[in-house]
């Protein structure tokens, strides 16, 4: 598939926000309690099954699932840092690119974080925030992202293939980090300069955050809901 191809389809693709909160609240409440998920990566089917890459990838050996029926990737996570609280998206390009490449219908050799996945529509982050035991879910479209991103034209020399190894997908994640494209920062300081602002208190970083916050906005525009485990509820954002 050529990549003005690809890019047109991902464009096709119409993203609901009330899907997507249906979706947040019932990823929140399976995956979401503390403790309660030893693995990180998830794949939701359509019929709302949740399988762990690793057992996704066996039953689609056994063709006892499809992989057009896959519908989002999800990544759970404990983390410490605000920057993780606020722009969850920032905190490992990878898991951006470990979706894109599995509804694109990638294998990876090397692990289970890449599976063939075609019907993927949204990525998830789920993390649980310990500075004051929150749940926080952002839900992306990632046709949305991957051309805000420019990731059909990062991957475009592999679109011929089936298999990926870590080698090259590494090389693919280190062309997305050096895009500086969180007001003119890349991945990393665009996560390193909040997080001075909200944990340091380095108020000075005010405008820059600010900046960046907008482009993370507009690049992914994301769905986000935060649950409070010691409520039970969900709160403002």
């Amino acid at each position: 598939m050529k990549v003005d191809q690809l890019i047109k389809r991902l464009e096709n693709v119409k993203t609901d926000e009330g899907e997507r909160r249906k979706i947040a609240e019932y990823l929140v409440r399976k995956l979401g309690v503390k403790n309660s998920v030893p693995l990180r990566y998830y794949i939701m089917m359509k019929d709302k099954k949740i399988y762990d890459t690793g057992s996704y990838e066996k039953l689609l050996k056994s063709n006892k699932i499809s992989p057009d029926d896959a519908y989002v990737y999800v990544f759970v996570l404990d983390v410490y840092h605000p920057a993780s609280y606020y722009f969850p998206s920032l905190v490992d390009r990878h898991i951006l690119l470990y979706a894109y490449l599995s509804k694109l219908g990638f294998e990876s050799n090397d692990s289970y974080r890449i599976v063939p996945a075609t019907g993927l529509k949204y990525v998830s982050m789920i993390f649980l925030y310990l500075g004051n035991n929150h749940v926080v879910v952002e839900i992306t479209d990632i046709g949305t992202v991957a051309i805000n991103m420019k990731l059909p034209t990062l991957v475009h020399d592999i679109l011929d293939t089936k298999q990926i190894d870590d080698y090259k997908v590494e090389d693919i994640a280190s062309q997305l980090k050096s895009q500086k494209l969180f007001a003119g920062y890349d991945f990393g300081k665009a996560w390193e300069i909040p997080n001075s602002y909200y944990e340091d208190h380095d108020t000075s970083l005010a405008k820059e955050v600010e900046a960046i916050r907008d482009a993370y906005d507009r690049i992914f525009r994301p769905y986000r809901l935060v649950y409070d485990l010691n409520t039970k509820r969900f709160i403002p954002t």
